[in-house]
């Protein structure tokens, strides 16, 4: 007579499914988006951008997000972010007390590795089953990257109104600087956009956004991340009235390097290039032969091109 399986063994054989499944639950590369290409000076300033495929201003991906924007994306978003493993029990309690007691949604108690993973599978529905293997995935997330790429994974991924995705698209696109120069204002601006792109935007509800960072500004104060003059500076900064064309130094460059991109072996890397070009010196240029350009127009003169030497190794 043939014994039946023990309830240990059942249950080890159910664990070994689950450790195989909460290893494959993310897969090898997290996004799969499609990027903006970028041109980079030698100082590493940004020169020109091409919009990625899908008509987003979405720049590659960075390793480091400014201390700033972090400071302020962690007091507005997940204050236990450094702490806990994916999931913060204490602002799921509280979620779900400010529920129930409204009797409405009010609250979701989301992480910010939550919503890395929400990003990535393109917000899903919000339905319960979907938010447990979120909680299961955001909790694996913490075992494959560390915090610090958490943070940037978010911070690249991240809408912030519009067709501007990720934080160094909308810091050139709503400031017309690159994210390590934002100022604690801006900072908390863009810290409070992907919490709802579609409802706050610089082009329109302007004192609802103004508010909404003045209130993070506020809270940050409070908690001793600004001291009262950053913050007295930070309130009276103005919000930008619509966004910024980007910078065209170097557009044909831009143009020669993508399409040799395209002809590469690795189409898959990303398309952010850095180059041996001055970027003063390439502005300055361009502004001297946009100079002569609108001279030499009036004569039918239609072409220009110019030859920069310098003189101390020509």
């Amino acid at each position: 007579m043939l014994r039946q399986p023990s309830r240990y063994f059942i249950g080890l054989i159910i664990l070994l499914l689950f450790g195989a499944w909460f290893y494959q639950s993310l897969p090898k590369q997290l996004f799969n988006s499609p990027y903006s290409s970028v041109a980079l000076s030698r100082e590493g300033r940004l020169m020109g951008a091409h919009i990625a495929t899908d008509e987003q201003w979405r720049f590659p991906p960075v390793k480091q997000v400014p201390e700033k924007f972090a400071a302020a994306l962690i007091a507005f978003e997940d204050k236990r972010f450094w702490s806990h493993p994916g999931v913060d029990p204490f602002a799921f309690a509280r979620a779900f007390y400010l529920n129930i007691s409204q009797g409405k949604v009010v609250s979701g108690g989301s992480t910010l590795s939550m919503q890395t993973i929400r990003l990535s599978q393109q917000n899903p529905p919000r339905t319960l089953w979907n938010k447990f293997l979120e909680v299961l995935k955001a909790v694996r997330l913490e075992v494959r990257y560390s915090k610090s790429e958490i943070l940037s994974l978010y911070a690249s991924h991240a809408p912030f109104g519009g067709n501007v995705v990720g934080l160094e698209a909308a810091a050139w696109r709503y400031f017309g600087r690159s994210q390590s120069k934002l100022s604690w204002a801006e900072s908390a601006m863009l810290a409070v956009l992907p919490n709802s792109p579609g409802l706050i935007h610089v082009g329109r509800a302007r004192n609802k956004l103004k508010a909404k960072r003045d209130r993070l500004l506020l809270r940050m104060q409070q908690q001793g991340v600004l001291s009262e003059l950053d913050y007295k500076l930070a309130v009276t900064e103005s919000l930008p009235i619509k966004p910024k064309p980007l910078p065209r130094i170097a557009p044909h460059l831009l143009d020669t390097l993508l399409q040799a991109h395209k002809k590469s072996n690795d189409p898959g890397k990303v398309p952010r290039f850095g180059t041996s070009i001055n970027h003063s010196i390439q502005r300055a240029a361009m502004q001297i032969t946009k100079h002569h350009a609108q001279t030499l127009v009036q004569r039918d003169v239609n072409n220009l091109a110019m030859l920069v030497i310098d003189n101390h190794t020509f």
